[in-house]
């Protein structure tokens, strides 16, 4: 099994990396192969509903977005990992997240989802709504923990001295790994959920 990590913060190994990497201490106890992705220091810029990745099966800008669609496609879960600005995830996550999603033709049904936000003190809440809002719309089940998953920290690894943090992602991450392995169990004996065609309204018609 394979749970692909988004690292969304400027830094390489910063606060939002410390809670990512005590995830994956605990996957690596639990035999799940990991890959971490750093976008947060990237330059990647939102999408502009052209459509071309319809007729494609591609963003148009071929940047990290296309490079991590073939991991989205195989990975069993997928950790997202923010800092926090102003009450919400970093700008780039975010575009980033919004091409993926879209772009990526992959079935994510029974995907197993978790986010994690970093904060030196208030908006992790909103930035933990955020995010989940990805999952829940793609049929991709959401991982929780014993709190919000969240960490707190100022400068660069501060958040290692965030006991109920620290612990929050290791309950997170043990929570994950039974849930993926619980969800290939049940494919294996019952498949998927059987999909309906999709019904798409508005409120003009």
């Amino acid at each position: 099994m394979k749970v692909l990590m988004i690292n969304g913060s400027p830094h390489a190994e910063g606060n939002t990396y410390a809670a990512l990497h005590e995830m994956e201490n605990i996957f690596r106890e639990e035999g799940i192969e990991t890959e971490l992705l750093h976008v947060g220091n990237k330059d990647i810029r939102g999408c502009i509903a052209c459509g071309s990745c319809a007729k494609n099966g591609k963003c148009a800008f071929d940047d990290m977005v296309n490079e991590a669609a073939p991991k989205f496609a195989e990975c069993d879960g997928l950790v997202v990992g923010s800092p926090v600005y102003y009450a919400s995830a970093n700008a780039t996550l975010i575009a980033f997240l919004d091409r993926l999603f879209y772009s990526a033709g992959c079935d994510k049904t029974m995907k197993v989802g978790a986010c994690v936000a970093a904060a030196r003190r208030g908006g992790l809440s909103a930035t933990f709504d955020e995010l989940n809002k990805y999952f829940t719309i793609s049929g991709m089940p959401v991982a929780s923990s014993q709190y919000w998953n969240s960490v707190h920290g100022r400068t660069p690894g501060e958040a290692k001295k965030d006991g109920e943090g620290m612990q929050t992602m290791r309950v997170l991450a043990r929570n994950m790994a039974f849930l993926m392995k619980s969800i290939a169990l049940g494919k294996e004996k019952y498949g998927l959920p059987e999909k309906e065609e999709r019904v798409s309204t508005h409120f003009i018609r």
